[in-house]
C-alpha cells in the first residue's frame, strides 16, 4: 500500500467511499465522498502526543476487539497516509467541544473540527471491483458456543492474536486466564458448506490457514497438542500438500468429523468437544481443549448490493458477483469495461486474488491503451419517429445502454458502446421502434414462415438463446445424442428477444408445439435479460389459456451450454407433446388466434 501510495500515476483517495457510478464503458463518472478526517494529514507527523490525552477507550476494529483504542487513532499500522483519525462518533469534542485535549496537545496545530466532508467527481474510463469479502459470523451456531465461552475463538481472531503486532505481542493466550492452553482444537467449515449457515460452497482458504496456523503454533509451542476436525481437507495448490504432510509430521493430528456440541468444564473452564469419530464406526467421544479455533468460511460483503447496483452488476446464486463466462472470460463483468479480482468474484486465496488483480490489470490496460473498442454489429437501433418516449427500453435495459427523457423531449437514443445486443429493448417496445441489428422481427418472421411452409404439425419450434441453449444443443450433436428430428432452431442472442407476437405467428401458421429456452435464471449471459423472458410467459400462458389453448403447448426451459443431455431430454419431451396435439386441435388454436393482430415482419 505505501508503495501505491509512492506511484506517480496512481491517485489513491484513503477515508473515501465511491456513492455512484454513472456511464458506460470508457466514460465512467464516479461521485466519492471524502469523509473528514478531523486531522491534517498533510501535516499530522503521527507523534502521537494527541493519543496519549485523549479519554476515550473503545474496541479496536483491527484487532477485531480483541484490544482497544482511542477516539483519534491510525486505522492500522500500515495505513498511508500514516496520520491520525477522530472517530466522531466516540470523540466528545464535537458540538459543542466538551472535551478538545487532542487539539491542546498537538503543537502542529492539525486537528480541525470544523472539518467537513468533501464530494467530487472523477472521470474514469473502466473500474475493478475488488470489495473482497466479509467472513462469516459463528454467533448463530449454537453448538459451537462463540461468544458464550472466552476460549472459542475464530481463526480471523487467532490471526490478530499470534500477530506480533497484535494485542498480546504474538502470544498465545486464553482469555479467562491468560495462560498457554496445552491443548487447541480447530473446527474446519464453520459456516461453509452448510445450508444451515445459507453458505453451501466451500471457502477454499479454510484448510490451509489452519494448517499455517498449526506450523505456527507448533513453532512457538511444540508441546501444544493439536487436533483438526474436519469433513475433508482440500490441499489442491502448488505445495500445499507438502505443507499438509508437514504438519502431520509435526504431531498434529487430523480427526474426520465435525463436534456436534461443545460444554465448558465449570472448573478448569476447559472446553469439552462431543465428537463421533467417523473412522472407527461413529465412536462418540468427548475430548477436553484449552482453546477451541473456529475456521469461519467466506461471505459476500454485506455492501455489494449497493456495487451492484451502480455497475449493473449480476450475482450468482451464492451472492458473489458473475463474471461474464467462468471459464473463458473470468475477470470481465457482464457490463462492459467492468472487471473483478480477488473475492469480490469468489471465495479464493491471496495466489489466485493477484493473480486475477493482474489479470484485470492486464485488460484494463488493453482498454484504455487501444483508445476506441471494437462492438459486435447487433447492437439495437431506434427509428426516432415510431418512439413516443414511453421509457419502457430504458426500464428494461439491463445495461442502461437507452437514454430517453420525456421531460426534455429527448427520444430513445441507444448508447452503442454499452450495448450488448440482447435484444430486449426490441422485444418490449410495443411501436416498433427498435430493431436488433441481425436479430429483426423480419429475419425471425421468415424464418418461422420457412420453417412451417409445409407439414407443420411435424415440427417444434425452439427459439434458443445463443450463450446457453444452443450451445447446449451443439453439445448434444456433437456428442451424437439421439433426439428427435421434428426440433427446428430458431437462434437469438438472448431468450428476452423472444416476442410473444413471434410465439403466437407460430401457432397463427399451424404449431403444434413452440419451446423458448434460455441460461438458468441467474446465469444469465445479459445480466437478467431472461427475467423479462419468464414475465412475458407466464402472461402469455394465461392469455392462451383464455382461448382455449393448452398451456403444456408452449414450453419454457432453462438449459446451460454444458447441459447436452438435458437439451437432448426437454426435446424428446416436448415431441410426446406434439405428438399429443391433434389436427383438429390445431384448427381450433388457428382460429382462435386469426383475429389477434401480432406486429412481425416489420
Amino acid at each position: 500500500m505505501m508503495d501505491v501510495g509512492r506511484h506517480p500515476n496512481i491517485k489513491l483517495h484513503t477515508y473515501s467511499e465511491v456513492e455512484s457510478i454513472t456511464g458506460f464503458i470508457g466514460n465512467f463518472k464516479a461521485r466519492i465522498r471524502r469523509k473528514a478526517r478531523f486531522v491534517d494529514e498533510k501535516q499530522c507527523t503521527a507523534c502521537g502526543d494527541c493519543v496519549k490525552v485523549c479519554p476515550v477507550v473503545t474496541p479496536s476494529r483491527f484487532d477485531i476487539g480483541l484490544s482497544t483504542r482511542r477516539a483519534i487513532y491510525i486505522p492500522f499500522p500500515q495505513a498511508v497516509p500514516a496520520s491520525y483519525v477522530i472517530d466522531m462518533e466516540k470523540c466528545l469534542g464535537n458540538n459543542p467541544v466538551a472535551c478538545g485535549k487532542c487539539a491542546a496537545a498537538c503543537e502542529k496545530d492539525c486537528i480541525d473540527f470544523d472539518m467537513r466532508d468533501e464530494t467530487f467527481e472523477v472521470e474514469v474510463g473502466a473500474v475493478v471491483v475488488a470489495t473482497g469479502a466479509g467472513v462469516v459470523d459463528p454467533t448463530h451456531l449454537e453448538e459451537y458456543g462463540y461468544r458464550r465461552y472466552a476460549n472459542v475463538i475464530t481463526s480471523l481472531e487467532f490471526e490478530r492474536l499470534v500477530s506480533a503486532g497484535g494485542p498480546t505481542g504474538g502470544e498465545i493466550v486464553r482469555f479467562n486466564d491468560f495462560q498457554t492452553p496445552r491443548r487447541i482444537a480447530f473446527i474446519q467449515c464453520v459456516g461453509s458448506r452448510s445450508k444451515k449457515t445459507g453458505r453451501p460452497y466451500c471457502s477454499n482458504i479454510c484448510c490451509m490457514n489452519t494448517v499455517k496456523d498449526s506450523l505456527l503454533i507448533k513453532e512457538h509451542y511444540p508441546d501444544v497438542e493439536i487436533d483438526v476436525f474436519y469433513m475433508d481437507l482440500r490441499a489442491f495448490g502448488k505445495g500445499f500438500e507438502d505443507l499438509l504432510q508437514r504438519s502431520r509430521g509435526r504431531g498434529v493430528r487430523y480427526l474426520r468429523g465435525l463436534p456436534g456440541r461443545i460444554t465448558e468444564d465449570p472448573a478448569s473452564q476447559d472446553l469439552v468437544l462431543r465428537w463421533e469419530n467417523q473412522e472407527e464406526g461413529g465412536r462418540v467421544e468427548d475430548r477436553s481443549y484449552g482453546m477451541v479455533i473456529l475456521a469461519v468460511g467466506l461471505e459476500p460483503r454485506k455492501d455489494n448490493e449497493r456495487v451492484r447496483g451502480m455497475l449493473t452488476l449480476s450475482k450468482t446464486s451464492d451472492g458473489f458477483f458473475l463474471e461474464s463466462h467462468n471459464k473463458l472470460d473470468p475477470v470481465s463483468a457482464p457490463t462492459r469495461g467492468v472487471f473483478l479480482a480477488g473475492c469480490a468474484e469468489s471465495p479464493k486465496d491471496i495466489r489466485d486474488s493477484v493473480t486475477q488483480a493482474g489479470a484485470a490489470a492486464a485488460r484494463v490496460l488493453r482498454l484504455l491503451g487501444s483508445g476506441k473498442i471494437s462492438i459486435e454489429a447487433v447492437t439495437a437501433r431506434v427509428d426516432p419517429e415510431k418512439c413516443n418516449m414511453c421509457g419502457l427500453c430504458a426500464k428494461g435495459c439491463p445495461y442502461n445502454a437507452i437514454l430517453v427523457d420525456k421531460a426534455k423531449n429527448l427520444k430513445a437514443t441507444v448508447i452503442e458502446a454499452a450495448c450488448a445486443g440482447c435484444g430486449n429493448c426490441a422485444a418490449t417496445c410495443m411501436h416498433g421502434a427498435i430493431t436488433a441489428r441481425h436479430f429483426t422481427d423480419a429475419q425471425i418472421a421468415s424464418q418461422i414462415d420457412a420453417i412451417f411452409a409445409d407439414s407443420p404439425q411435424e415440427k417444434v419450434l425452439t427459439f434458443a438463446c445463443n450463450w446457453c441453449s444452443y450451445a447446449g444443443g451443439d453439445f448434444a450433436g456433437v456428442s451424437r445424442m439421439q433426439y428427435p428430428p421434428s426440433a427446428r432452431l430458431v437462434r437469438t442472442l438472448c431468450s428476452a428477444r423472444v416476442r410473444p407476437d413471434f410465439i403466437l405467428y407460430a401457432f397463427q401458421k399451424g404449431a403444434p408445439v413452440v419451446l423458448v429456452s434460455g441460461c438458468h435464471l441467474g446465469d444469465c449471459h445479459y445480466i437478467k435479460a431472461n427475467h423479462h423472458t419468464l414475465e412475458r410467459i407466464e402472461r402469455l400462458w394465461g392469455r392462451l389459456e383464455r382461448k382455449g389453448i393448452r398451456r403444456e403447448r408452449l414450453q419454457l426451459e432453462w438449459i446451460s451450454a454444458a447441459e447436452g443431455k438435458k437439451f437432448q431430454e426437454v426435446m424428446c419431451r416436448v415431441d410426446e407433446i406434439r405428438k399429443s396435439v391433434t389436427l383438429a386441435e390445431i384448427a381450433a388454436t388457428q382460429e382462435a388466434l386469426s383475429q389477434e393482430k401480432v406486429r412481425v415482419g416489420v
